[in-house]
């Protein structure tokens, strides 16, 4: 009887260490971080004051920021969109099996084997408007080749709060570099969403008159359509916690037209000093995070729960 109970606290208690520090080195912190950014820590001295939402308060009123909030927006909507039309396409092109498939395959998922400092060093050099693509550009009669990062241009230029709302041209660089990383990852995924589509699905499809683009619209994208969410919801919490491929490519950018929360986060913290601050960029950039992965994780458990067999 005592040996029934002690092996169901065995798998409790191979879990447990995992338990205590995902505790302490995640939920920890991360109550630790929302505690600093209601204090008045904006000195090299600690002060726990309590000052309530004062620093949120600063900080959306911060010109700053806004930007941060703009270009984040503008970098994840297009940066999303052009990882998932590009990998869709050329998992499309893989699938066809034509010979050396294996080879660009292995070509495009090359580049997600690089780290993003190592990318926004390259696409730095390449982008540069003295010494990068505008030579060719220039070399082919191209009169005014793009200033690509070091743009200060938004269009259209729509007051809102304290800064012009449109969409930042420098921000065009960083989508450039951050697509060409990660549109193998979203590739790899819809092939291995194709690849398990049943060829019988396509033949019947087939015999009942489709087209092949009829069978690509009504057949297999809905098949698809699990890969995209997961795409989706991946490449979304890259575009907002986003710091070192901006970092190594544009920094702040002039006007701050290719700035991100987490460099600013970083320069506020450990270059300013201002830990409340720094806290509070954190915690919203935690906060969106969490309002993308969240009710994805949720739906998750709930269809999990629902194909559950309880007989």
């Amino acid at each position: 009887m005592h040996g029934q109970r002690l092996e169901r606290f065995v798998p409790f208690l191979m879990v447990l260490p995992s338990i205590i520090l995902i505790a302490i080195f995640v939920y920890g912190f991360i109550g630790w971080t929302g505690y600093v950014s209601l204090s008045n820590w904006n000195t090299f001295v600690p002060d726990f004051s309590f000052v309530g939402l004062q620093n949120y308060a600063y900080l959306f009123k911060d010109f700053r920021f806004q930007s941060d909030l703009r270009n984040t927006l503008f970098f994840s909507v297009l940066f999303i969109g052009s990882c998932l039309v590009i990998g869709l396409a050329l998992a499309v092109l893989v699938d066809q099996r034509l010979r050396g498939a294996a080879f660009f395959r292995n070509v495009f998922l090359f580049p997600m084997a690089l780290s993003f400092v190592v990318t926004g060093v390259v696409w730095q050099w390449i982008l540069n408007p003295s010494t990068g693509i505008n030579l060719l550009l220039k070399a082919l009669g191209v009169e005014n080749p793009p200033l690509w990062y070091v743009s200060t241009q938004v269009i259209p230029k729509i007051a809102l709060g304290r800064i012009q709302f449109g969409l930042p041209l420098a921000i065009l660089a960083v989508v450039i570099a951050g697509v060409w990383q990660q549109s193998g990852f979203a590739m790899a995924t819809y092939l291995a969403g194709l690849q398990s589509i049943p060829e019988e699905v396509r033949e019947a499809a087939s015999v009942d008159g489709a087209t092949e683009w009829q069978k690509f619209r009504y057949v297999i994208l809905p098949m698809l359509r699990p890969m995209t969410i997961t795409i989706v919801i991946m490449l979304a919490h890259v575009s907002l916690k986003t710091f070192d491929l901006v970092y190594a490519m544009t920094g702040p950018g002039a006007g701050y037209v290719t700035d991100v929360p987490g460099v600013y986060m970083f320069e506020t913290s450990f270059r300013g000093n201002h830990y409340a601050n720094g806290a509070g960029i954190a915690m919203v950039m935690l906060i969106l995070s969490a309002a993308v992965t969240v009710p994805y994780l949720l739906g998750r458990g709930r269809r999990d729960l629902g194909d559950v067999d309880i007989n």
